[in-house]
């Protein structure tokens, strides 16, 4: 997709569900080692949902700050305002929604992974968070996958551009004035 971009890999207590991997989909910890990681300031958002911890390690997204590459999160509302409050504006916000709540409501179902129960509660969740959807920088409806992998991309190209993510820009350009004064 882009050599550039990595994929948060959140920390949970829950455990694994059949076929994922440790470090692939999730870091599987216990309660112990999860409230451990939050007290130590080694998250950079976290939450209870559903009765299981969820969050962020820092560590990776700041090495790959470092190395030049950008990290894309799926996180709910409130630990998008917990990452922008702990990395500021190296962030930019993307709300992603469905094309419909009935859309929403049979891609969760056909994903076979939850009870009735637990859809539900996801569904309530999802009203309670598309209604923060004008708080974030870039909002896509994702009706077309390939449409909204497009969209994704292009806004990603602009940000990298922006004139404050260019480094060495300012010595570019401070060596294209040497050049004016040398001729």
């Amino acid at each position: 997709w882009d050599p550039l971009v990595r994929f948060s890999v959140s920390a949970t207590t829950r455990p694994a569900r059949p076929g994922e991997e440790e470090g692939r989909e999730y870091y599987f910890r216990t309660h112990e080692v999860f409230k451990t990681m939050v007290d130590g300031g080694e998250m950079l958002e976290h939450a209870e949902v559903f009765g299981n911890f969820y969050g962020s390690p820092r560590a990776p997204v700041e090495q790959a700050m470092a190395e030049g590459r950008d990290t894309l999160f799926d996180i709910d509302w409130q630990g998008g305002q917990q990452v922008k409050q702990a990395m500021g504006h190296d962030v930019v916000s993307i709300f992603i929604l469905p094309p419909s709540i009935a859309e929403l409501e049979r891609r969760l179902r056909e994903r076979g992974q939850d009870s009735d129960t637990v859809i539900a509660g996801r569904m309530a969740k999802s009203e309670a968070e598309i209604s923060h959807w004008a708080e974030y920088d870039y909002v896509l409806i994702n009706d077309d996958l390939d449409q909204a992998e497009d969209d994704l991309k292009t806004i990603l190209m602009a940000e990298r551009m922006r004139r404050d993510r260019q480094p060495g820009l300012s010595s570019f350009v401070r060596a294209l004035n040497e050049e004016f004064a040398t001729r």
